[in-house]
């Protein structure tokens, strides 16, 4: 699939480069975290916590609000899910690294989204992006096979466990957006090729998306 760079204009209906804060610290620190042959997510590092970015980012990037820096890092070609969350999230690439990301706009009353509407974007290594919360996301994509390696940060909290019962989808159209919700501030939306667990909504109508053809 046609690869555009963050920095194309195509990009600014999902996020913005993030330019008003010094990653290189954060990016350094993120090159001693494990890059296995699957993909795995840390919603909160206390290494990277640790680091001055943490303060800067709350302050200037949320508005004050607590968050919560993490990372997901792996080996990934394919889409099979797309999630969003009621704010933005800011990405950092310590790798190349490619998101593939939708529009909720495009996103059917029933809850379901064809795949084909789907845009790919590079992060060039050391670059920052905000994803805004209108965007559709999941895991990032390496590049030619590569590993990746992408610090992700969001407000304290989200990702974590539910702590309430929500519906769990029984179909693959629905009229609750409830039914969507598989941890705290996250809604997925996922294809039925994707490996998710059972009870997660499987409304990706068309191709699992892969970088790799």
């Amino acid at each position: 699939m046609k690869i555009l760079s963050v920095n194309d204009p195509a990009f600014k209906k999902y996020g913005r480069v993030v330019t008003n804060v010094d990653f290189t610290e954060l990016v350094e620190a993120m090159k001693k975290t494990p890059v296995p042959e699957g993909v795995v997510y840390e919603p909160s590092v206390p290494e990277l916590e640790a680091l001055p970015v943490m303060q800067k980012l709350s302050e200037i990037t949320y508005g004050e609000m607590p968050i919560q820096i993490g990372y997901c890092n792996g080996h990934n070609t394919k889409l099979n899910a797309l999630e969003y969350h009621r704010d933005s999230e800011i990405n950092v690439a310590a790798t190349d690294a490619i998101l593939m990301l939708g529009l909720m706009e495009d996103v059917e009353d029933d809850h379901t989204y064809d795949t084909a509407n789907v845009k790919a974007f590079l992060v060039p290594a050391g670059t920052a992006v905000e994803v805004y919360a209108t965007t559709l996301h999941y895991a990032p994509c390496g590049v030619d096979g590569n590993g990746f390696r992408v610090t992700v940060v969001l407000p304290r909290g989200t990702n974590y466990p539910l702590k309430t019962e929500h519906p769990r989808a029984t179909g693959t159209t629905t009229d609750n957006e409830d039914c969507l919700i598989t941890a705290v501030n996250k809604w997925l939306i996922g294809h039925a090729e994707g490996g998710l667990s059972e009870g997660s909504f499987l409304g990706l109508k068309g191709k699992n998306l892969d970088i790799a053809e």
